[in-house]
């Protein structure tokens, strides 16, 4: 269960895996990895950017959670998908080149931990039981320039994975009335029927 901080959990986790795989090679520092659109990428050579918040259908629960004399509505199961960016400082001449091994990179990371439990969890989310699932999503190039609308900022090479699902509590409650009488009748059965 998450409280409504679970969508930056889930990216702080996210972040974590990838400063932790990534820091020394191939990026120097792992303050170079961080969560920014890629139009507000700073000096990041890696940008993580949430860029979708999706029902999870799969996942979607539909019971009452008992808690004491109330009983509080489900969770709202829900799917994150991020654009992962690399940007590199080098010369023109190796620029793409280098922004592609940070790319390759990221996706072997990712590839070799498809599901992050325990303590690479942050947050509300280091206290769940279950995983967070991290999964590549296919979109073709006409999806990806749709993706892409930064204004000024032209179309780079960026991955998109979906991460989640993540639960997101709801505040609303109702009083739960127990069962404090019970009336039991007894009939005889007639004979013959």
């Amino acid at each position: 269960m998450g409280s409504y901080t679970v969508i930056a959990d889930a990216g702080a986790s996210l972040l974590k895996l990838l400063r932790e795989g990534m820091a020394p090679d191939p990026v120097s520092r792992p303050e170079l990895i961080g969560m920014a659109s890629p139009a507000d990428k700073g000096d990041l050579m890696i940008s993580v950017y949430i860029c979708s918040v999706l029902e999870n259908n799969e996942s979607r629960r539909t019971d009452m959670l008992i808690e004491g004399d109330m009983l509080r509505y489900p969770p709202r199961a829900i799917d994150l998908e991020c654009l992962i960016t690399a940007h590199s400082s080098a010369d023109i001449l190796t620029r793409t080149l280098d922004e592609h091994r940070l790319l390759g990179k990221v996706a072997q990371i990712l590839h070799d931990n498809s599901v992050l439990r325990g303590p690479m969890l942050e947050g509300t989310l280091a206290d769940s039981d279950t995983g967070l699932k991290i999964a590549p999503v296919q979109y073709g190039t006409e999806d990806m320039t749709r993706l892409w609308q930064f204004g000024d900022v032209p179309y780079k090479l960026s991955l998109v994975y979906k991460i989640g699902p993540v639960m997101l509590d709801s505040n609303r409650v109702k009083p739960a009335t127990r069962v404090v009488e019970r009336k039991i009748t007894l009939r005889e059965k007639e004979r013959g029927n």
